[in-house]
């Protein structure tokens, strides 16, 4: 021991140190102890990444243990999670395989492990997302297993805290993944803290400097916030106190995501953010029976000091979500003139809230509670979406995305059965929630006795009746109606095997048609058809031919005879064409020369020839961008808060670029302007002085609208930059009557 250097001792004592404190935290949990079996799978892990460093520079093993103390202590599960968790990356990582683990730990371990191992991307081809791919295996095993989507979760928890060795690129790709997939199923699963930190870090390494912004301001306005927040609870605490409860009130304070997320999706400044507070009361109830009725005593007195909002009682505890969160929620009028929002919880649904479904497993000491059915339900439609293939990386996530949100609606079926479903759902969702059969066949729907459509949105509380039909099939536009990936999936699948059918007739048709005008069936002839109906390809040119859409008549008879004379302009052109494939082969290699690891510099010339700006989000110098490489090479610059980007960085990751402007203000972008206010004379005179006078910007185009003296209008004007757009608004915010400006998507 003596004779080895300095820095691997201390990287050994660093090792065995994080361990001993796993060690003692499971120790204090109330699992059964089986410190053998986790000091085993310790030295196995050990070995297997002995002398492999981190990015960071660290021993790689810590992750593996930083992981496993997540596992323990923060989602709270037991002895084979925590094993799993240490051996995580030792099949993936070295010689080792699934069998290895399986001899030494047997086969609970090796399940989850194998669940958490990437397939490496080689074997799916360049069109395939490997992305997606992994996350089917792991949603997989996941539905034999919960534990092995919550080890992931820590992970990414870990993986996230030390994002900041990675490079650029890679970050992005994390950050989306994490809150376009992860941040979603930490929510479903319960597991509220560590969601608010995924979408916090997520944040902050994609918008750092939003981020810095907003905490820097949260951090101003806190004296004033713990001002706030005593005053209005002492009158509350000293109710408590004549009830005899034992309770504590905390201040929860929005994340700063969520912050940054309303100002988005409201379109107004930090200031005018109200919900930053919100109380939570924790009392420990007089005995377990009580608990409700405690929920509601409290509830009861403490509206008596202030008054309740009539809309906003919420009442979780009655009807737990179905991530098994119960609470009582109700927002009070304070006596600043704010209304506070007071969460309403005992110890138990405060631990089920923030340690999700491991804290089921914590109170039932069998196992399993009355709440799992919910899970149950949803790992089953999880299974049935994975059952039926999509052929698309991007469909199939947001298949499982749409599946995730926990927001839910309780509606009752015409025999007063209560059925839980997502938010938004529509009568055609609700038709496929009880049976496919009943889904195909529906023809529309009765909600509170009145008659639907099927696109009729549900509303809580509704009774809804479905109507079928034995003739009805499924149709097309079905697919926008429903909002269930069950039903989507369902519809998708059908809707697939009648185009099969139909390509089939399709094919038949088509063969005697050529045959009738004796015409060979090549694939020019097809080619030459398919434009002429403008169909995206074969197989929709045979669909249309098959459902009767396209009938082939006497322009397809002419388009293909003229076959013959066009032949020789063929050659005419090849003789000239050379000069422009070696044009395009230059052009090709110009192209290739892009080095991932790198931060892209956009300049002014290569955004002009090289690289193209997204039309989902039409980004503009200043913002936040990425680049992503699609499959022609050409380099999309999308805003990294894009939906299509939240898209791409969850499923072709790989081909994400991290970007940086160099631009000098010498390109023109158009941007939308939304303003608001009231209406008075010469008001857009004023609007177009600070645009065109003071600013020297171009308008292209002004919309504005006025209704009951308040007016509305939209401004489309070419900028420069990020900056530009800043100094618009705030020199807009300075003329008297307008209350509102913001920049829109359009």
């Amino acid at each position: 021991m003596d004779n080895l250097p300095p820095k691997e001792i201390s990287d050994e004592e660093m090792i065995n140190q994080a361990f001993h404190e796993l060690l003692n935290d499971y120790l204090n949990t109330k699992h059964r102890k089986k410190v053998e079996i986790i000091t085993k799978a310790f030295n196995f892990a050990n070995q297997a990444h002995k002398g492999i460093k981190r990015r960071s520079g660290e021993p790689y093993i810590m992750h593996p243990i930083a992981v496993a103390s997540i596992v323990c202590n923060e989602i709270g599960l037991g002895s084979t999670s925590i094993c799993a968790a240490l051996l995580h990356d030792v099949v993936e990582d070295t010689d080792y395989t699934v069998e290895d683990i399986e001899n030494i730990f047997g086969p609970k371990i090796a399940q989850i492990v194998d669940g958490l191992t990437k397939i490496s991307g080689g074997i799916f081809g360049d069109r395939a997302s490997a992305q997606a791919e992994n996350f089917k295996k792991l949603l997989l095993t996941m539905s034999n297993d919960i534990r092995v989507i919550l080890i992931k979760i820590a992970d990414r928890l870990h993986n996230m805290r030390t994002l900041g060795s990675m490079l650029p690129n890679k970050q992005y790709k994390i950050a989306g993944e994490t809150l376009y997939i992860y941040a979603p199923l930490a929510n479903r699963l319960g597991l509220y803290k560590i969601k608010t930190e995924l979408e916090n870090l997520s944040f902050k390494y994609e918008h750092p400097e939003e981020y810095a912004e907003i905490e820097e301001k949260l951090n101003a306005t806190a004296a004033e916030r713990d001002k706030v927040f005593n005053d209005f609870t002492a009158p509350i605490r000293t109710q408590l106190d004549k009830m005899g409860l034992k309770y504590r009130i905390l201040a929860r304070v929005k994340s700063i995501y969520s912050i940054w997320n309303k100002m988005q999706t409201k379109h107004v400044p930090f200031e005018e953010i109200f919900d930053l507070l919100a109380v939570r009361i924790i009392f420990e109830p007089r005995n377990e029976e009580e608990e409700l009725n405690d929920c509601f005593d409290i509830y009861v007195s403490i509206s008596k000091i202030y008054k309740p909002h009539p809309d906003r009682l919420r009442d979780w505890v009655s009807h737990p979500k179905a991530n098994g969160y119960q609470a009582l929620h109700v927002t009070l009028m304070g006596n600043n003139g704010q209304w506070i929002e007071v969460q309403i919880r005992s110890e138990r649904m405060n631990d089920v809230a923030e340690q999700g479904f491991a804290a089921h497993w914590k109170y039932k000491e069998g196992g399993g509670s009355e709440d799992e059915g919910e899970l149950e339900k949803w790992l089953k439609t999880i299974k049935e979406i994975l059952d039926d293939p999509q052929p698309d990386a991007i469909d199939f996530l947001d298949t499982i995305k749409l599946n995730l949100f926990a927001s839910e609606i309780f509606v009752f079926t015409p025999k007063g059965e209560l059925k839980t479903m997502p938010q938004n759902s529509t009568a055609l969702d609700f038709a496929f929630s009880l049976h496919t059969d009943i889904g195909s066949h529906c023809i529309g729907a009765k909600v509170n006795h009145k008659l639907v459509p099927l696109s009729h949105k549900l509303q809580s509380g509704d009774q809804v009746e479905i109507l079928t039909s034995k003739s009805q099939r499924v149709q097309p536009q079905w697919e926008v109606f429903a909002t269930t990936a069950r039903a989507r999936a369902k519809i998708a699948a059908i809707l697939r095997k009648e185009r099969k059918a139909n390509q089939k007739i399709g094919e038949e048709i088509l063969n005697e048609f050529l045959k009738k005008e004796e015409i060979r069936p090549e694939e020019a002839v097809i080619e030459k058809l398919r434009r002429l109906h403008n169909a995206k390809n074969e197989e929709e040119l045979l669909a249309a031919i098959g459902s009767k859409a396209i009938i082939l008549g006497e322009a397809d008879k002419n388009e293909l005879k003229e076959k013959q004379t066009s032949n020789w302009k063929k050659y005419l052109t090849f003789s000239f064409g050379n000069n422009k494939e070696k044009q395009e082969e230059k052009e090709l290699q110009e192209k290739e020369k892009i080095n991932p690891k790198q931060v892209l510099k956009l300049t002014e010339e290569s955004l002009q020839k090289k690289y193209i700006m997204a039309e989902c989000c039409h980004p503009i110098p200043g913002d936040d961008v990425l680049g992503y490489v699609d499959e022609n090479d050409r380099i999309i610059i999308h805003k990294r808060q894009c939906p299509v980007a939240a898209k791409l960085k969850s499923s072709y990751g790989n081909r994400i670029l991290a970007t940086e402007w160099d631009t000098h203000k010498e390109l023109s972008f158009l941007v939308y302007i939304y303003i608001k206010g009231i209406d008075s004379m010469g008001l857009l005179n004023e609007v177009t002085q600070v645009i065109s006078r003071q600013l020297n910007v171009n308008i292209r185009k002004l919309t504005i609208e006025t209704e009951d003296g308040i007016f509305e209008g939209k401004i489309q004007l070419w900028v420069h930059d990020v900056d530009d757009v800043k100094t618009i608004c705030n020199n807009l915010k300075k003329i008297q009557n307008i209350k509102q400006v913001s920049r829109v998507e359009e």
